[in-house]
This record gives structure tokens, C-alpha cells and sequence, in this order.
């Protein structure tokens, strides 16, 4: 058994039976609905952490695709009588799509050309959602229908974080095979240098682009079962402010890591559910901790704790 194959257990495993054990920890419904928000950010990070930390692309619009996923679960319904889970898978579609076409003229540029780019790309579908208002509700937000299966109503805090927790499994499980596959070693040599992947002999166009179509399917997968479980969307979800709180939960971390994506996501937001007593200190005190954690382990929690354990093994 390969190194990767083995830490690729370790991960999936810790993560299972982490899923296992916060109930029993935590069984009220608020732990569990934190849980589960917890698990759906998680998802939205693992692709930005494939497109970020992997193949070295910038995104700061990376809120759009979550977007997308949420108001198509919303909308589907409401304006042409589709079942909600229809329309979620409909909007991960769109979204791929979406990035599949706008994703070929912006990953020609590079560095903060791209930055701007993605952030433009961000801005217009907040600007779309708030505009609509006959469609969207504009910034008073849509309703959006409880989910029915086969004749049962998806309802409850722990049903909700059984189902994100699973896919979740689902999708680290995917990402560490995309990692582990020959277009996971492609992605990490453009990363490195594309001048020098192209030379021996990828294809850095397509495998961008592959990788930017994924990090918009797991966007738009996250804001699809964010909108089912809140049962409401608002143009927020949208914002750049959830764009930088994706991006930030990549690079605490740890960038190129998919734990790390986790682990991150993890930290904002449980922490500040932990930091409310703070009141109107709330979003400084959290502001200090990232900053702190960003100087203390530079390249991340997940990487940085690795490599103080792997020191402290051959002291």
C-alpha cells in the first residue's frame, strides 16, 4: 500500500467517524445545525482548495457558483414546478456549464489579472440577484420549498447532518482520487510552472479549465443543500464577503491540502459561534485569530502541524 493510498484511508476514515461521533457528542439541534453547516462549507472549500492549492488558479468570485446552486434550488420550483432535489442537481449543471464557458477566456490571464476577473465574474451574479426582484426577490430574498422523498419530508437537524455529512464523505473521496489520478500530478505541475508542464507535454488549457469546472459543480452542490436546509436564500449568499470566506478557509488550512479544506472550513464557522459572548468585539477577536494563525503556521493549520509533528518526531 502506497504513502497516498494510506493517508487517503487515514482521511476518509477520521472523517467517518468523526460523522459518528459529533451526535453523540452534540445532540442538541443547534450543534447539529452548526454540524451541518460545517460539513456544506466544507464542500464549497474542497473545490476551491483543488482549484487554489492544486492547480495554483485564483479565485475571489468563487460565491457566484454557490449562488447559482442556491437560487436554482429556489427557483426551479417556484417558477417552473420542478422538484427542489431536481432543481439543485440543475443548478450544480448550470453552474458547470457556466464555468465551462466563461472559464476558457479568464484562464488565459494570470496572477491578480485572474483575481480580478473572478472577482468581476462574482460581482455580476450578485448584481443579477439582487437586480431580478420579480425573480429572485431581490435583496428581500426567496423561499425555498422543504424537500420531499418518495412521499417523506425531509425535516430535522439530524437528518440534515446525516445527509451533508454524507455527501461530504462523497465528495473528499473524489477529490483525493482527482488528487491521486495522472490529471492530479498534471495539475500540480502547472502549479509549479506551466511554462514547464507545457513542455513536457500537458495540456494546461484543459486541465485549467477541468479543474475550474470542478470547483463550480462543488460551489453550486454546497449552495444547493444550503438553501434546502435554511429553506431560504438571500443575495448574501452571493456576496464577496463569502467569496474571501471561502478563499480564507483554504489558505487557514492549508493550501494544496484537503484536509486542510476541511479543518478550515471547520474553523470559521464554529468559531464564531464560539466567540458570540464577545458581542460587539466579535468579529475583531476573530479577525486576531486568523491573523495569529496565519503567523504562527504559515502554511496553514493542517501542513503546519505536520511539519511540527514530523520535526518533533526526528528531534
Amino acid at each position: 500500500m502506497t504513502p497516498a493510498t494510506r493517508s487517503k484511508i487515514a482521511l476518509l476514515g477520521t472523517l467517518a467517524v468523526l460523522l459518528l461521533v459529533v451526535p453523540l457528542l452534540f445532540p442538541s439541534a443547534f450543534h447539529l445545525r452548526v454540524a451541518a453547516l460545517v460539513w456544506i462549507n466544507a464542500i464549497a472549500a474542497l473545490g476551491l482548495a483543488l482549484l487554489m492549492g492544486l492547480a495554483g488558479q485564483v479565485s475571489l468570485g468563487h460565491a457566484g457558483f454557490l449562488a447559482i446552486g442556491a437560487y436554482a434550488t429556489a427557483l426551479g420550483p417556484r417558477h417552473l414546478g420542478l422538484d427542489p432535489l431536481l432543481s439543485m442537481l440543475a443548478g450544480v449543471f448550470a453552474a458547470g456549464i457556466l464555468a465551462f464557458l466563461v472559464g476558457r477566456p479568464i484562464l488565459r490571464l494570470k496572477g491578480h489579472y485572474l483575481a480580478v476577473a473572478t472577482l468581476g465574474l462574482g460581482i455580476l451574479v450578485h448584481l443579477v440577484v439582487v437586480s431580478e426582484v420579480a425573480i429572485t426577490g431581490g435583496p428581500d430574498g426567496i423561499q425555498v420549498p422543504r424537500l420531499v422523498l418518495f412521499g417523506w419530508r425531509v425535516v430535522g437537524p439530524e437528518i440534515w447532518y446525516a445527509i451533508t455529512g454524507v455527501v461530504l464523505l462523497l465528495a473528499t473521496w473524489i477529490a483525493l482520487n482527482l488528487e491521486d489520478s495522472s490529471t492530479g500530478r498534471a495539475l500540480r505541475a502547472l502549479h509549479d510552472s506551466e511554462i514547464a508542464a507545457a513542455v513536457a507535454g500537458i495540456d494546461v488549457a484543459r486541465h485549467k479549465l477541468l479543474v475550474f469546472v470542478v470547483a463550480a459543480v462543488y460551489a453550486a452542490l454546497a449552495g444547493g443543500l444550503l438553501a434546502l436546509l435554511n429553506r431560504f436564500v438571500t443575495p448574501d449568499v452571493a456576496s464577496f464577503l463569502r467569496s474571501i470566506e471561502l478563499v480564507t478557509m483554504v489558505v487557514i488550512g492549508g493550501m494544496g491540502s484537503i484536509a486542510g479544506a476541511i479543518v478550515g472550513a471547520a474553523l470559521l464557522t464554529v468559531l464564531p459561534q464560539l466567540l458570540t459572548f464577545f458581542h460587539d468585539y466579535e468579529h475583531a477577536v476573530l479577525g486576531l485569530a486568523i491573523v495569529l494563525f496565519m503567523v504562527f503556521l504559515r502554511q496553514g493549520i493542517v501542513p503546519g502541524l505536520a511539519g511540527l509533528f514530523a520535526r518533533g518526531r526526528r528531534a
